[in-house]
């Protein structure tokens, strides 16, 4: 069974950078979409980063020109990179994707998440 990992979360000063990664077990042809959500307590969860099957990206408001989405198909890691950080970044990070194999079967799955503090 396809099994999402994050990692790259952590504690770091305001304007720092960190570089999640949500990387998938077991073979499969391809990464189709994948989407970083963030949790925080008291707010919805909200969609914060997201690449298509055509590698077209959307970005939330608060993020736009601070975070990128890439993808790498053939480590099977989807990465976030977010720079410029600030507290109100802080939350929990998970990611949630699609998979395709050849046979046209797909795959869709969450991660279990990785924490994310900003310190002012």
């Amino acid at each position: 069974q396809v099994q999402l990992v994050e990692s790259g979360g952590g504690l770091v000063q305001a304007g720092g950078s960190l570089k999640l990664s949500c990387a998938a077990s077991g073979s499969f042809d391809r990464f189709n979409y994948a989407d970083w959500y963030r949790q925080t307590p008291g707010k919805q969860r909200e969609l914060v980063a997201g690449i298509s099957g055509g590698d077209s990206t959307t970005y939330a408001d608060s993020v736009k020109g601070r975070f990128t989405i890439s993808r790498d198909n053939a480590k099977n890691t989807v990465y976030l990179q977010m720079n410029s950080l600030k507290p109100e970044d802080t939350g929990f990070y998970h990611c949630n994707a699609e998979v395709w194999w050849p046979d046209g079967q797909t795959w869709n799955g969450w991660g279990q998440g990785t924490q994310v503090t900003v310190s002012s």
